[in-house]
This record gives structure tokens, sequence and C-alpha cells, in this order.
């Protein structure tokens, strides 16, 4: 669970990113407010503030990649920032979130122009006919990161996920979800950046291999 300190830490960070596009930060405590809510809803057991915290501390990590490191920074922001798991355009509507939130601030339409195409990137992890570059790359692999963690953290997110969606029949989620799993280890690699690939790939693939026979 994300400590109250960790929340300041956040909303001190979307204060920063916000005040580098010459925006006062004021004026954009409103979406800070629309943003923490709905990463804090209780149906939110792992696309929610903590994930955020994990993403951010990837994209530091690779941030001598950035092109436009701001708009990755509101891409991470506002990726999730619509999540219903009963419906399939979570990600369209988060970048259209984005639109409506950030435009009115006086974000450049340049730089929603980056946010917005790589938001619906995520689009349900689905897979690329090739790997995503650029500032796309650094989001993806932070999205998926999870997918490389610590065995014990990675049961702790596909318990998560489970929760999301507890209202699908356990045979109909065991389908689903081993479809996805398989999906991801039929990919000739799963992360993007040589960084995160040579710290996570083979991880990723342990935990992925680990869950599907759980399943199977």
């Amino acid at each position: 669970m994300i400590s109250d300190l960790q929340i300041d830490s956040l909303r001190q960070r979307w204060q920063r990113t916000i005040e580098q596009l010459r925006i006062d930060g004021a004026a954009a405590q409103p979406v800070w407010e629309v943003l923490r809510a709905a990463y804090s809803a209780p149906e939110r057991y792992y696309h929610n503030l903590e994930h955020l915290t994990e993403m951010f501390a990837i994209v530091d990590r690779l941030a001598s990649r950035l092109v436009h490191p701001v708009a990755v920074e509101l891409a991470v922001w506002f990726h999730d920032a619509v999540y219903d798991t009963h419906a399939t355009n979570n990600e369209q509507r988060s970048g259209e979130l984005a639109v409506d939130l950030l435009g009115p601030l006086g974000v450049p339409a340049s730089t929603i122009e980056c946010i917005v195409p790589m938001i619906w990137a995520t689009a349900n992890f689905q897979s690329q006919d090739a790997l995503p570059t650029g500032d796309t790359a650094v989001l993806l692999d932070a999205d998926r990161a999870i997918l490389g963690s610590a065995p014990e953290r990675y049961s702790e997110y596909a318990r998560a996920i489970r929760a999301e969606y507890h209202w699908v029949a356990e045979s109909t989620y065991r389908m689903a979800r081993a479809a996805v799993l398989r999906e991801f280890l039929e990919r000739p690699r799963i992360y993007a950046t040589e960084e995160i690939y040579a710290e996570r790939e083979n991880q990723a693939r342990n935990n992925l291999r680990a869950e599907l026979s759980q399943w199977e």
C-alpha cells in the first residue's frame, strides 16, 4: 500500500513536471486531484498510485534516453487514468482525458500530440510487429517492468490483476490470462530498451512461465 509520504512525493513530481511547461502549479492542482482520485479508486488493486511510482522509477533510470521527457512524464500520469475492467477502450479514453485536461491548462499542442500516441501504445499490452522505439519504448518498458520483478512482487501483481477482474468466472479468467501469458512468452523479446532487457527479460520469462503453469 502506498504511504502518505509517497503520495506527497507524487504530488510534488506532478507540480515539477507542470512547472517545466511554465504552467502555474496551483492552476494544475485540480488536474492532480482528478488523477489522484482515479488512481486511488478502491477497485484498483494494481493500476494505482503504486504502479505509477514503480513506473517513474524506471523512467528516471532511462532518463538519458528521453527525447521529450515532459511528454513521457505526462503519458505515465494519464496512461491508466481511465481504467474500467468491463471496457475495452480504456487507453483511448485515457488519451482523450489527457487532451481534455491538459489543453485548457496551456500544455502545448505539440506536447499533447506526443503524449496521446504513447498512451494508446499501452493498449492491452498488445504485441507489436516491431519493437517500439524512442520515448514509447521507455514508457512501455516502464509499464511492463513489473513482469520482470522479483517473484514475490510478481505474485502480488498477479493476484492484484485477478482481484481487478473478480467479476470474471474462474474458468474464463484462466483461459484469458493464460492466452496473455503465452503471447508474451512467444515474443522474441519483451523489453525494448537494452537496459531493461538485460536486467529483467530472463526474470520476466521465469515469472510468466510460473504463472502459466498455475493456470494450466
